[in-house]
């Protein structure tokens, strides 16, 4: 997940960088080269926040699973449980002739 953030959030940087120095009529050599220098500096950025994203989610499902206690034998994870087809599903109501 981190390098996924990062990967964005660095791409996002270089696009709007090269619009914004293409709306400034600079050289091309010079958009290209503050381009790349905010997209590598974006990267880093973003590598910290996603594995910060990633701690948080880790510590957040950590905090989840013990609170819900151990599961019971062969039963699946909390909020996975099979549900059962309602008992009404083969049955039809009656067909109102006066329609």
């Amino acid at each position: 997940m981190p390098r996924r953030i990062a990967a964005a959030m660095s791409l996002i940087a270089f696009a709007v960088c090269l619009v914004a120095g293409i709306e400034a009529d600079n050289p091309l050599g010079t958009i290209l080269a503050r381009s790349l220098v905010a997209m590598a500096g974006t990267l880093v950025v973003g590598l910290v926040v996603g594995a910060m994203a990633q701690k948080m989610l880790d510590e957040h499902l950590a905090a989840t699973r013990q609170a819900a206690g151990p599961p019971a034998t062969g039963a699946a994870a909390p909020g996975l449980e099979k549900k059962s087809a309602p008992a009404e599903i083969g049955r039809t109501k009656p067909v109102r002739s006066d329609r």
